[in-house]
């Protein structure tokens, strides 16, 4: 892949991200940038980037020059404001693509990568422009993961089949930010990620954009590991209904708003099915909060509540206007 930028946002987890900069630094081949968006803002962080370059000089020798004349393997890009993780990777990926990048690999602080994650991705860019690998979840087995979204309900797809017996790689028409990768020809086309999502669905709607424009893969090679354990709550021994905070709750809600635009914008929103869709997202909710967060079944409803209305006002706004190619 020429000039590969690995586009990370982290915030306030130092410990992990140093874990994904050891996979990094321990990857078979050097990726071209490494972008670090990093929405706290830390000096801490900032030495420990410094750190790291200075290890990935002595490992893979001198980086080339990027369009602004500067060598460095790890970029340091502080954010002026914690934008979320939505906010850090359309600041990061708008980075990587001034600097010059012609593949953008995107992902959160808390995985880390295969050493020969770089090669099993290689093989995949002759073919298509987006590509999502494999992870293995924190106790070591494959993390299953909805790579198909129903449109018309706006909602993953719950029984898309999990294995790859017959295929080395399925159709998807969404994306995760943990680990999916765009070709510069996409991004030119679809713009940046919308920060407006601050967290949750902006990753969604980014793949459901690049559908539109190319035909993005999930494919079978593992490439990621994650490397923080989150309690969940596991349905039939392959999916899992994970903790999640009273913050995200309300984004999950309230950015359906923006994925209503999105979809009218391309011609695919029902106001029906899309509301019964929102409904049965509001219950997946309640029942997350009833299975796996018990201790704060109030606030967490309280905040649904306050998202799915926050949602309404989004749907309604006049001056909302979609992200801006860039071409």
């Amino acid at each position: 892949m020429e000039k590969l930028a690995i586009v990370i946002v982290t915030f306030k987890r130092q410990e992990l991200l140093m874990t994904l900069f050891d996979s990094l630094v321990s990857l078979d081949d050097a990726p071209w940038r490494i972008i670090i968006a990093d929405n706290e803002d830390s000096p801490l962080t900032s030495f420990i980037v410094d750190e790291y370059e200075q290890i990935a000089r002595d490992i893979w020798g001198e980086p080339e020059l990027d369009a602004e004349g500067e060598r460095r393997y790890f970029v340091y890009f502080p954010q002026p404001e914690n934008g979320g993780g939505a906010g850090g990777f359309s600041a990061g990926t708008q980075r990587a693509f001034d600097l010059g990048a012609e593949w953008f690999w995107l992902m959160d602080d808390d995985v880390a990568v295969e050493p020969d994650a770089i090669q099993k991705l290689s093989k995949w860019t002759d073919r298509y422009d987006v590509i999502q690998g494999r992870r293995y979840d924190y106790d070591g087995g494959p993390f299953y993961w909805q790579y198909h979204f129903l449109v018309p309900l706006g909602i993953p797809n719950p029984i898309a089949p999990e294995g790859f017996e017959t295929s080395d790689h399925r159709v998807m028409n969404t994306v995760c930010f943990e680990g999916g990768l765009f070709a510069r020809s996409v991004v030119e086309k679809i713009g940046i990620p919308d920060p407006r999502f601050f967290i949750y669905w902006d990753d969604t709607i980014y793949g459901y954009l690049a559908s539109k424009v190319t035909t993005p893969v999930v494919v079978s090679d593992f490439i990621l590991r994650r490397t923080r354990n989150i309690n969940n709550w596991d349905i039939a021994g392959v999916r899992q209904l994970n903790s999640t905070s009273d913050m995200n709750r309300y984004h999950i809600m309230r950015n359906r708003g923006y994925m209503a635009r999105y979809f009218a914008e391309h011609g695919d929103f029902n106001r029906f099915t899309f509301g019964f869709g929102t409904f049965l997202t509001f219950c997946k909710e309640f029942i997350r909060l009833f299975a796996v967060d018990k201790k704060c079944v109030r606030s967490g409803a309280e905040r649904l509540f306050e998202g799915w209305k926050d949602s309404r006002v989004i749907m309604h706004d006049p001056t909302w206007k979609p992200m801006p190619p860039l071409t």
